[in-house]
């Protein structure tokens, strides 16, 4: 892998290509707002939204500054909206604005759904492929990850900070009770119910964070896609809820119900086992230590969902901030760069030779890098749908209810649940 030196040196020299015609590259504004420059005048600046926080916003903002570094004549000002879902509501408030938009943002694809129709959105494809300052050279990111940043088929996104699910265990725990790390669902049953049984009680054996992810990859492992088709009272589905309604009602699975997170009762011993985001490893790492040995291993099924957000573009800028931006989208999910995101945050490698990478693999800050390669084998995302982004969330709501009611019919439960998902996708 080249130096971080190099790669500078690299993005340096395209510099100087983008700046050769100095300030008179701000005139070609005039030729069209769909016309691709490739210079960037002095003073260049881009506007970038974004909800990262903690070790994740400094490793952002080092990056920044290190493109900067290599880029002078770009200026990018990170704007921090605090969370996802403050996120999210800005950019909705903003889009009957579009001079108010930044350049560039963080989002899911689902919440530009509607933007990407009114045509708000810059095809990234078009930057990608252009024979002056497209990918060239550069790593191509992954498939399964670049189709998950599309809409309609349109690469409107770049995949940068990804993450999986992975499972998280009890070393100690799964010693002591006797398992074996579960590789199937069936297994993960199993374990979990030994587990509770010979705690006496005391310990639940496992948990899923995300409801809707659970639903959802649950789904696509039976081979039923999340779409305004499903059938919530399909067979498939009433096996993928009563797995873990019938686990819940018997002790040996919990849900994260007012903790939000199942870290927390796991730091605590109270849950042997999780499923959740591999960008929370910080957190049971950081909780565990001192207390028990913490492992990783792949989500225990074939099929896993890639989610995190990916960077879209408004057609509201210039196009030298346009330009601009590519640049520094490339920067960011270049392989030297992706290293250091990886290592920093937690978030998973968007390029495969990161993820293959010695320097990735064996590094000793985290367990889940020299797993995620098994984790990450065949990966899918939410479609991209009108109404997709708040039937996702939905789905939250009920599986969140039949969980929290196991004492009632599950049937009927479901039955119930159907015109209130319906009334979602039809809106």
């Amino acid at each position: 892998m080249k130096s971080k030196k190099l790669a500078f040196a690299a993005v340096a020299a395209a510099t100087l290509v983008l700046g050769a015609c100095g300030n008179n590259g701000s005139n070609d504004s005039a030729k069209g707002s769909d016309e691709i420059v490739t210079e960037v005048p002095k003073d260049t600046t881009v506007t970038f939204w974004h909800a990262m926080n903690g070790a994740q916003e400094e490793a952002l903002t080092k990056l920044t500054d290190e493109f900067m570094e290599a880029n002078p004549n770009v200026k990018v000002e990170l704007q921090n909206q605090s969370q996802y879902s403050d996120l999210q509501a800005k950019i909705n408030s903003t889009l009957p604005s579009p001079k108010d938009l930044p350049t560039i943002t963080q989002a899911y694809p689902g919440w530009l759904w509607n933007a990407a129709q009114d045509e708000m959105l810059v095809d990234l494809g078009e930057y990608i492929d252009n024979d002056t300052i497209g990918w060239g050279d550069q790593e191509e990111i992954r498939s399964s990850l670049l189709e998950g940043a599309q809409i309609d088929g349109v690469q409107y996104g770049i995949p940068f900070n990804k993450s999986t699910e992975m499972l998280f265990y009890n070393a100690d725990l799964l010693k002591e009770y006797g398992v074996e790390v579960p590789t199937t669902l069936d297994e993960l049953k199993e374990a979990s119910k030994i587990i509770y049984e010979k705690s006496n009680g005391s310990v639940v054996g496992a948990g899923f964070d995300s409801l809707n992810n659970y639903y959802a990859i649950g789904m696509k492992n039976k081979g039923v896609d999340f779409n305004k088709d499903l059938q919530l009272d399909s067979d498939e589905s009433k096996e993928v809820i009563n797995y873990y309604a019938e686990g819940v009602k018997d002790g040996y699975f919990r849900i994260a119900g007012s903790d939000q997170y199942l870290s927390g009762p796991f730091a605590n011993e109270q849950v042997a086992m999780f499923i959740g985001s591999i960008a929370g490893e910080g957190y049971v790492k950081k909780d565990t230590e001192g207390k028990f040995e913490y492992g990783v291993s792949a989500r225990p099924e074939k099929i896993n969902l890639q989610q995190g957000t990916d960077l879209y573009m408004f057609t509201s800028a210039s196009p030298e901030e346009r330009t601009a931006a590519f640049e520094y989208m490339k920067f960011l999910t270049s392989p030297e760069s992706q290293l250091e995101w990886a290592v920093s945050t937690g978030y998973m490698p968007v390029v495969q030779s990161v993820l293959d990478s010695d320097e990735y693999k064996n590094n000793p800050d985290t367990k889940v890098a020299s797993e995620l390669s098994e984790a990450t084998k065949e990966l899918f995302s939410i479609p991209v749908i009108e109404n997709a982004d708040s039937a996702y969330n939905e789905v939250r709501s009920i599986m969140e209810n039949i969980l929290s009611n196991t004492d009632k019919d599950t049937d009927k439960l479901i039955k119930d649940s159907i015109p209130q998902l319906e009334d979602v996708w039809n809106q």
